[in-house]
């Protein structure tokens, strides 16, 4: 899975393309933010600003529609409900924004091969987990949204989430990120205590890999889940079935259940550290596209250095193992169990964020620091992994 073959089955982990092509629109009220803020076009009142987000699980649905055809298994598709939301909320998460939110749904989909039961069962899902952040703090409405036939456009099946909020302009995190700060590290993977079973922390990010290069090329009977134009060699290369056995620590789960596990949410766990620790907050990174890089973005001038991340999980090294992938290519296109970084300015803080995320049973630890570059010290990331360094220059 070097980068050649990432970027020839039409996917980007730096979306390089699309920042160009936006590159152009206005930065919105303030620089350095996790998301764009506005202000408050609704009420005009300065001392809110509005944030709206939109995303999709990308090909995630693909990976559903296939376990649904091979093994009917419906809930999938209550996971994918959950992957658009979390994909939206927990950005506006890390500017600051604890909510309320309002969202909608977008479904596309190929009439003919997803049925009326599939996007009950999303919506549905959409439900659950809008009454699953209410009940833990979290306020949020769901606004209903559109379902399209467009078998034209959509080989299989795309959902996606538009959510907004209003909220005080002085509750903005802007990143300013320093030397000497503090990185925590929070899990994508385990079972927090708002979570009904063990999450691999696979999220929403990779997806076109991790579906190719581990499944058998049995699936390319298949034909809607791929691109026809793509090399016969990049299609379902690997040598597993999503009915297959894995062990992850100590028990047993199939893979299907490891690639589907819904995206989690860090929205309880987030809403109380911001409430209790904001004002030694310098920043939250959502590690989504471009992964362990995508703090290179808010911090290009400094050595962002990570020698101490949390484990890899299962999900990952099956990945891997099935690739070939280098490590450093695995960095940069997956989360790895650490989707979440919060840097603090003193390390006190930074270790009661880490009891706070425990409360809610969630792995966290410190996983590295910040400091200054100079000629022997270039600006960006040094991820350690084993006993070997991986180093991602910034601004490439």
């Amino acid at each position: 899975m070097d980068s050649y073959r990432y970027h020839q089955r039409g996917v980007s982990s730096d979306k390089a393309e699309v920042h160009k092509a936006t590159s152009f629109l206005d930065k919105g009220l303030f620089e350095n933010t996790f998301c764009k803020i506005l202000p408050d076009v609704y009420t005009d009142n300065d001392e809110m600003c509005l944030i709206s987000h939109s995303d999709t699980v990308g090909t995630k649905g693909v990976l559903a529609y296939l376990t649904w055809k091979e093994l009917g298994e419906m809930s999938v598709w209550e996971r994918l409900a959950q992957d658009a939301m979390v994909m939206n909320i927990d950005d506006m998460l890390a500017s600051g924004c604890t909510g309320p939110f309002v969202v909608s749904n977008t479904i596309t989909r190929n009439k003919g091969l997803i049925p009326g039961d599939v996007i009950a069962a999303i919506i549905r899902g959409n439900q659950d987990f809008v009454d699953m952040l209410n009940e833990n703090g979290i306020e949020c409405h769901y606004a209903g949204g559109e379902t399209a036939d467009v078998g034209d456009v959509v080989r299989t099946i795309d959902n996606g989430i538009t959510a907004s909020a209003l909220y005080p302009k002085k509750e903005v995190l802007k990143i300013q990120i320093k030397p000497g700060h503090s990185i925590l590290g929070l899990a994508s993977y385990g079972c927090s205590t708002y979570e009904a079973s063990y999450n691999s922390g696979i999220s929403c990010n990779g997806l076109t890999s991790a579906r190719h290069d581990v499944l058998h090329s049995d699936y390319k009977k298949y034909r809607e889940t791929y691109d026809p134009s793509m090399k016969q060699n990049l299609v379902y290369s690997g040598s597993r079935y999503l009915g297959d056995e894995v062990d992850v620590n100590g028990k047993s789960m199939l893979i299907w259940d490891l690639l589907t596990s819904p995206t989690r949410t860090f929205a309880p766990v987030l809403k109380k550290i911001i409430q209790e620790l904001n004002s030694h907050i310098t920043g939250i990174v959502h590690n989504t596209g471009g992964a362990h890089t995508k703090v290179l973005n808010f911090a290009p001038d400094l050595e962002i250095i990570k020698d101490q991340l949390l484990p890899v999980p299962p999900v990952f090294k099956l990945i891997q193992a099935e690739s070939g992938a280098s490590w450093k290519e695995m960095y940069q296109v997956f989360n790895m169990g650490t989707r979440m970084e919060l840097y603090f300015s003193d390390e006190k803080a930074a270790e009661d964020a880490r009891s706070i995320a425990e409360e809610f049973k969630i792995d966290a630890g410190l996983i590295g620091k910040v400091s200054s570059c100079g000629p022997d010290k270039p600006a960006g990331a040094h991820i350690k992994h084993g006993s070997d360094w991986l180093f991602y220059p910034a601004g490439k």
